[in-house]
Order: C-alpha cells, then structure tokens, then sequence
C-alpha cells in the first residue's frame, strides 16, 4: 500500500504543475469563450463570439496564413529528419552520438535567439540570404518586408531549423529494428536501397505518425518566429491563428472573443489528428 502511495507523490509536482498551467487555463479559456469578458464584471452572451469568429475576415486570413504554413512546414520537417536519420543510422556509434547532439542543439536553444539570427540572415542591405544571391547575380530581395516574401521567409527558416527532435526518435526506432530482418533481406538479394523501402520504412509508421501530429500541433501553434520576424507583417501577410489570438486578448482585450478563435483552434488540431492516427496508424512490433 506504501508503494502505491509513494507512486502518487512522486507524480505529485507534475500533477500540480499540468493543473495550474494546462488543465485550469484550458477549463477557463472554455468559459470565458462564451462571455464578453471585462475586468469588472461579466456578461453572458453564449455563441456569439464564436458568430463574430466565422465573420472576421482576419480571423480567415489568419487561418489561410496559418494553413499555407503547416501544408509546407509538416511534411518537410518530418521528411527532413527521416532522410538525416537515414544518413546518420549506419555511422558509427562514436559519429552518430557527435550528429545527434549537433542537430539536437537548436532545439534546447532559444527560439528567440534562433528567430533573431534569421532576422539578421534576411536582413534586405547586409543579410546573408541577399549576399549569397548576389554572388549568382540576383537582386536582392525585401524578404521580412514584402508580402510576397514574408511568409516564405518564415516557412524558410522552419524548414531550415534542424528537426532534433525528430531526429533523434527516428535514429532510436530504427536502433530497435531486429537486424535479421536485413540479414534475411540481403540473403534474398535486396540491395539497401529496398532494405530501406520495404523494411526501415514501414517499421518507422508509428514513429512518423507521432512526430506527424507533433509537427501539426507545432505549426498549427507557430508563434514566437511569426512576432519576432515579422509582427503578423506586412499588412497581416504573416498573421497567424495564435497571433490573431493574441492581438485580440492582449492589445484589444477581448478575452471572450479570444477564448472563441482558440476553441476553434483546439478543435482543428484534436480534428487533424483524429484524422492522422485514422490514416496513419498501424500496429507494428518489433521482435527480436
């Protein structure tokens, strides 16, 4: 009976922690979206805010803003990461261990820090991006200040941002494949390249199927590279769901309405990976 007890406090700190910083704001973000939120006092008005939502033009905007950017960044980063793994996974443990901490680190760097180097990379006079199309002579190009570019310029550097994360689970899940699956398959005549296809791959569905719905879950919440490269600029070119949400909480404090448009968020994401899991899924175990 002690043991069990002494499962629950060591869950404890956790339990606390997920309750004050998750479980309570998701519960009050869901009441406030159905009142006109004031600091003094409040006011009942049901749907209306998730009306007024389906009827701002920006709140469409940022939605095809926001869309245009995880259709690219999803699959690339998920893409980007298997075809790494695949590259790093047959070095030797010495060389994988160096590649997996050279592509871990940007992702225990910060973002902040990691959004302001770009900035400088598309900076239009002295940036890196316009120097390097210089030496091909191309023009530069105003990538952080033209509504054509500025979206790109943010998906650019999401793409370009090492996927650490993934990675990593990808170099430990092919780690678990039994090698007698290859051994079988050269015996047969399969070359690497169909070792990889008909063996790698499929045994990877479950991994790829997690780092799927975290990856849509992260560009569905892009954030902090969108206010730090381009404030939702040029015009609103760049403005996000979760942008959009914060102007309207935070600069126009209209919590209620807020709370509207990030219920609308939580349903799309919970929604794309119903439909990714449906998809996706397949039981897979690995024997020895």
């Amino acid at each position: 009976m002690w043991q069990k007890r002494a499962g629950y406090l060591f869950i404890l700190p956790k339990f606390i922690l997920f309750t004050v910083f998750v479980l309570i704001p998701i519960i009050w973000s869901v009441v406030v979206s159905f009142q006109e939120y004031k600091i003094f006092g409040t006011e009942w008005v049901g749907f209306l805010n998730f009306g007024d939502a389906l009827r701002d033009d920006l709140f469409w905007t940022a939605v095809v803003n926001t869309l245009r950017y995880a259709v690219v960044v999803m699959p690339a980063t998920v893409i980007i990461a298997l075809l790494l793994a695949t590259l790093i996974h047959p070095l030797r443990r010495g060389s994988q261990t160096f590649f997996r901490a050279a592509f871990y680190l940007p992702t225990v760097a910060s973002s902040v820090v990691i959004s302001m180097v770009w900035r400088w990379i598309f900076q239009t006079r002295f940036g890196l991006a316009n120097y390097l199309l210089s030496l091909v002579g191309l023009g530069p190009v105003n990538w952080l200040h033209s509504s054509a570019w500025a979206l790109r310029s943010v998906i650019i550097m999401s793409v370009l941002t090492p996927p650490g994360v993934g990675v990593i689970l990808y170099l430990a899940a092919m780690g678990s494949i039994p090698e007698s699956l290859y051994e079988a398959a050269r015996i047969d005549g399969a070359n690497r390249l169909t070792q990889w296809w008909r063996i790698t791959l499929p045994l990877l569905k479950p991994t790829t199927l997690y780092l799927m719905i975290v990856s849509t879950i992260g560009t569905f919440q892009v954030f902090d590279q969108v206010m730090l490269m381009t404030q939702g600029g040029p015009g609103y070119a760049t403005t996000t769901i979760v942008h959009r949400i914060y102007n309207v909480a935070f600069r126009d404090f209209q919590f209620g309405y807020a709370g509207a448009m990030s219920m609308f968020l939580f349903a799309v994401i919970i929604s794309l990976a119903f439909i990714q899991s449906k998809l996706v899924a397949s039981d897979v175990e690995y024997k020895g």
